[in-house]
């Protein structure tokens, strides 16, 4: 079982406010994790920088033009409350763009069984025109696309159980058929979407959790509704949006998971993925931001994509 790991040093100079949630030390945290020789095994290889023209898979050309333009030369510059751009943020996007979509033509071309992406900034809240909740363009409806584009999957299915709904994945594929989006999230939260109700065209499917909500129904919101439709939909391909601020530890929202979930909700969609698609998985890192719950549950991630 060969489990491929991209990261690249760009990702730490991203650069956001004192005190903000999303910052480089998330990196920091996963790759002392990752050091230790339990995972020695993992096949470790720097991030590739993706071309601009994999944005307009997901992105119409205003957007990207818009968040190149607010890149500052020096300093911060916000593109909403929550979302800031710094120097190199350009690069680092291009670059967590690059390595989703090298992880993509890794499981496909059979250089790894499965492949997890460190990178930032994460992705899952940027909807098709807008960069928001800390993300500027989406990294996993742009490795669906190019699953699509350069590999002829006819069906991909993106797991989503990052504490916060995936809006920006839920738009760009509202009315798609051949992208099954699927959430666990709490509700009510940031971004006020994910509702049991919102469905696209049969093929986005929602999970909400309320405030509090532990192990049990996590694992049942898999089992129960989000598990069969996988198995309905039988994807070539499974892209997981790993958040991992549902852990209990977090300090935005209150999704009492612990690292054992991540684990076995792993272990779930790896069957699924054998099940489905020979196997093709890929892991993108979104939000996690309690240092030590993110490390705790990316090494049991990691652990277990390296078992198969």
């Amino acid at each position: 079982m060969v489990t491929r790991l991209y990261t690249h040093p760009i990702y730490l100079e991203h650069l956001t406010p004192a005190g903000h949630p999303e910052r480089p030390d998330r990196l920091r945290a996963i790759q002392r994790v990752l050091d230790d020789p339990a995972f020695s095994a993992l096949d470790r290889v720097e991030a590739p920088m993706g071309d601009e023209e994999a944005i307009l898979y997901a992105h119409p050309q205003a957007h990207l033009d818009r968040v190149r333009d607010a890149i500052p030369e020096a300093g911060l510059a916000a593109m909403d409350a929550d979302t800031t751009v710094s120097p190199k943020s350009w690069q680092a996007a291009l670059t967590a763009i690059g390595a989703a979509n090298a992880a993509v033509d890794d499981v496909f071309e059979g250089r790894a069984d499965n492949v997890f992406v460190a990178a930032r900034p994460p992705g899952h809240h940027a909807e098709k025109a807008t960069a928001m909740g800390f993300c500027l363009f989406n990294n996993a409806a742009i490795a669906a696309r190019h699953a699509q584009r350069r590999h002829g999957a006819e069906r991909v299915a993106i797991i989503d159980w990052d504490v916060h709904h995936g809006n920006g994945t839920q738009d760009i594929f509202w009315d798609d058929p051949s992208v099954l989006y699927c959430s666990t999230h709490q509700m009510p939260l940031y971004p006020g979407t994910g509702a049991k109700s919102e469905t696209g065209v049969g093929n986005i499917v929602n999970a909400p959790l309320a405030p509090r909500t532990g192990s049990d129904l996590f694992r049942e919101a898999l089992l129960s509704r989000i598990l069969p439709e996988v198995d309905r939909f039988q994807p070539d391909l499974i892209i997981i949006s790993a958040g991992f601020d549902a852990h209990h530890r977090d300090p935005l929202a209150e999704i009492n998971l612990t690292e054992e979930d991540f684990d076995w909700a792993t272990g779930q969609l790896m069957e699924r993925a054998d099940r489905h698609g020979s196997g093709r998985l890929v892991s993108l890192l979104e939000g996690g931001y309690d240092l030590q719950g993110l490390a705790f549950s990316v090494a049991a991630h990691v652990r277990r994509l390296m078992k198969g």
